[in-house]
């Protein structure tokens, strides 16, 4: 496994990163960084995990993180296409905080619960984020901070309720990883409490008040958003009936299933597919 504190090899001589990623998965973990975070997904769907907030990603989305917010993207493996992003990763300090950048410092501050921008704002923007991967030393400096200036003034939405402006610590991101990963290869069947408190090495009670601290929530409210994200999914992109869908997700009662999706969704699984 990767490590979770993620260390990015930024030094004395550069302090941003920018680089397009092409791959058949977004394979990093659940894991966090000192450094900021800008990313624009250009393929690919599937599930996002920023602090506590667990949900779907769709290309075109432009999400930003401050330091050391947990989060993660992962990809359907059902697609035939690969997963392409552009990331974009900087060191805090690198503009100084002076009244004219007040804008821009409210939107980092923002970012501490991860923020995803209105894509009609930014429609007219992507082409600026493809072109950084142009530019390098004080050109993509000037180019970032240009940027940033014109994202501050578009309209954006919190993602996680919780907000994570320290660090946490690595072992609690080691734990964290564990478990996301036992969901994603383990959600389609009936999930013990007891599974997940041995994988981290913990009683089922500090598990889950771990849990809970961690995500904002109980570990089945969190599985149950979870189901009905790649649900959702599923009924957009395969001709499966919704019983299917339902027991494919690791749902053993069907009226169980409905009444989750609707309470997650606001409408029914058939309401779903026919609205997307």
């Amino acid at each position: 496994m990767k490590p979770v504190l993620e260390h990015i090899k930024l030094g004395e001589k550069r302090s941003i990163l920018i680089f397009k990623y092409t791959g058949e998965d977004f394979d990093a973990p659940w894991h966090f960084h000192p450094q900021h975070e800008l990313t624009f997904i250009i393929k690919s769907s599937g599930t996002k995990f920023i602090g506590d907030y667990v949900g779907s990603y769709e290309p075109g989305e432009l999400v930003l993180l401050r330091s050391y917010l947990p989060h993660c993207w992962k990809n359907f493996k059902t697609q035939d296409e690969n997963a392409e992003s552009i990331v974009i990763q900087w060191n805090k300090g690198i503009y100084s905080k002076v009244p004219e950048l007040e804008h821009l410092f409210n939107m980092l501050k923002s970012a501490s619960r991860g923020i995803i921008f209105s894509e009609n704002d930014i429609k007219d923007l992507k082409i600026t984020i493809e072109n950084l991967l142009l530019f390098n030393g004080y050109d993509l400096y000037l180019k970032l901070l240009e940027l940033l200036l014109k994202l501050s003034q578009c309209k954006f939405s919190y993602l996680s309720k919780a907000s994570f402006e320290d660090d946490i610590p690595s072992e609690y991101g080691s734990r964290m990883a564990k478990i996301h990963e036992f969901i994603e290869m383990n959600y389609q069947r009936k999930i013990f409490l007891k599974e997940l408190a041995d994988i981290v090495s913990m009683s089922e009670h500090s598990f889950s008040r771990f849990f809970s601290k961690m995500m904002g929530r109980p570990f089945f409210t969190f599985l149950n958003e979870y189901r009905i994200n790649i649900a959702s999914r599923m009924l957009v992109d395969t001709d499966w009936s919704v019983a299917e869908i339902g027991y494919a997700c690791g749902y053993e009662s069907l009226t169980y299933f409905h009444k989750q999706f609707k309470k997650i969704k606001e409408m029914t699984p058939n309401k779903y597919r026919s609205k997307h």
